[in-house]
């Protein structure tokens, strides 16, 4: 893809992103549901969270292509490593499991993770911005362009880094509301509990093993 193409592409997904994620945090606090928007808001879903790390990830790759564009070499290079880390530890398995593990649960009993209640308050093309685009954004960015991926350890060492803090956090909301960021949770016991999140992690290292096949099979 030419870089002026890339460029406007990664400019209209960072505007997307931005938008829903916009959206999503404006939405009325008289129409939230009580039992849903405790401690912590918006900002204890991963789903959201994802959001801002998507829009983060494409106004940095929109910043590398101008770089390229304007011949800033050196400097592109530096932004073309943290696009590169970004989209490879972060952007595309985080995405990918929320996608999947999302409609999983939800086809399997939505009130688990997402309560009826909150049909009244986040239309539907929000919800499919936030749980299904996000999937085909991260492979058409893999179509889009080549990504160089990190030593397997160090990117795994980063992945898991960054799922024990968002877990530390769910644990953290937890222990001050006595409620869990997901029904979901209320229903395992401490050792079930431990056992999902391992589950977890595992899973979004499969889906990180997956990206770099994908990008070393197309590039």
């Amino acid at each position: 893809m030419e870089i002026s193409t890339l460029a406007m592409y990664h400019c209209l997904a960072f505007v997307w992103y931005f938008f829903v994620t916009y959206s999503i945090t404006h939405v009325r606090t008289e129409e939230r549901p009580s039992e849903v928007f405790l401690y912590g808001g918006q900002w204890k879903y991963l789903t959201v969270l994802n959001l801002v790390l998507q829009a983060v990830f494409y106004g940095v790759s929109f910043l590398a292509d101008v770089l390229r564009l304007i011949k800033k070499l050196r400097c592109a290079k530096c932004v073309i490593s943290s696009r590169d880390l970004l989209f490879s530890v972060l952007a595309f398995p985080v995405s990918t499991f929320v996608a999947i593990s999302f409609w999983t649960l939800y086809t399997y009993n939505r009130e688990l993770v997402y309560p009826q209640s909150l049909d009244g308050v986040i239309p539907l093309w929000l919800n499919h911005a936030m749980h299904t685009v996000v999937l085909p954004f991260a492979v058409l960015e893999i179509l889009a362009t080549p990504h160089h991926y990190p030593a397997k350890k160090k990117g795994l060492i980063l992945l898991g880094f960054v799922t024990f803090l968002y877990i530390s956090w769910v644990l953290w909301i937890y222990s001050v509301t006595g409620e869990w960021v997901y029904p979901l949770f209320a229903l395992f016991s401490p050792a079930g509990l431990a056992a999902f999140f391992a589950g977890s992690l595992a899973v979004i290292v499969s889906f990180y093993n997956f990206g770099e096949f994908l990008n070393c099979m197309i590039w």
